[in-house]
């Protein structure tokens, strides 16, 4: 008995010495579970990062394919208005000056607005402070010599005189930021018409062709209209304007007249009228 008990003393002794197998080996399996879970983290997160890697890479290619085909977009851009140039169609698009003056004749009565440039093909060349202009002016437009004037009358009231020679077109509308002649009334479009200035053919009294600058309206497609001595114009389509004609656009109650420098003198300026018509074909050709 003596035996037995020493024998299990000394198996107690030894199992309080060292921990029981069982737990060494559950000690190992957490360990190996641990390790496994750390593998695993970082498999995912080479994953992730090879993902994110892939899609940096296909945004890029992107972005290179859509940089190439705006490159491609405007060269096509580029070489239409190059063409428009060499043609001589190329206009301001603030309706000021035109860029060029052609050296073929116009062609003769055609009452057809130019509508070359449109805001939707060529918005870069049709874009005056932001806002994509709505007409564009013929080859044969001039800056007259003749000094025209639109006298402006609202019921009986006069109004400041607007002087129409120094360009050779004017934006009619209510835009404020883009209209060479502003127009208030709600009735009235942003864009609604252009005064414009043409070199037209016209035969003199011998019988001869001769070429002259005649102020022109054109409207452009407005809601309520145009009117020219109290007819309403079709839109899109040139009306030559002669002297003391009268304007009104919507329903404005203003009234424009026009007139020009020598207006109030006698019918006997008529001569001096033609000579300055023919000093102007001098010196357009």
């Amino acid at each position: 008995q003596e035996r037995d008990d020493h024998c299990r003393r000394g198996n107690e002794e030894r199992k309080q010495r060292h921990p029981p197998e069982q737990e060494h080996r559950r000690e190992r399996s957490s360990d190996r579970d641990r390790h496994r879970d750390h593998s695993d983290r970082r498999k995912n997160s080479n994953e992730r990062a090879g993902a994110r890697g892939h899609e940096r890479e296909r945004d890029a290619q992107n972005i290179r394919e859509q940089q190439a085909e705006r490159e491609l977009h405007n060269e096509r851009r580029r070489e239409h208005r190059q063409g428009q140039e060499g043609s001589g169609t190329d206009q301001n698009p603030a309706l000021g000056q035109p860029d060029s003056k052609p050296k073929e004749k116009p062609p003769a009565n055609k009452e057809k607005p130019s509508f070359e440039l449109s805001g939707a093909l060529l918005e870069d060349t049709n874009t005056f402070r932001g806002v994509v202009i709505k007409y564009s002016e013929p080859p044969e437009a001039r800056i007259p010599k003749k000094r025209w004037r639109l006298y402006p009358f609202k019921n009986d009231e006069f109004l400041p005189v607007m002087y129409m020679h120094r360009q050779s077109a004017y934006l009619l509308g209510r835009h404020r930021r883009i209209a060479d002649i502003p127009i208030d009334h709600p009735s009235c479009s942003k864009q609604h018409a252009v005064f414009q200035y043409r070199l037209v053919e016209y035969t003199r009294a011998d019988g001869s062709v001769g070429r002259r600058v005649r102020p022109y309206i054109i409207d452009l497609g407005s809601g309520n209209g145009t009117f020219l001595n109290n007819q309403r114009i079709e839109p899109q389509r040139y009306y030559e304007l002669k002297e003391k004609d009268v304007l009104k656009f919507g329903f404005s109650s203003r009234e424009y007249v026009l007139l020009h420098e020598s207006s109030d003198k006698s019918e006997a300026n008529t001569k001096d009228d033609d000579d300055e018509e023919e000093k102007e074909e001098e010196s357009d050709s």
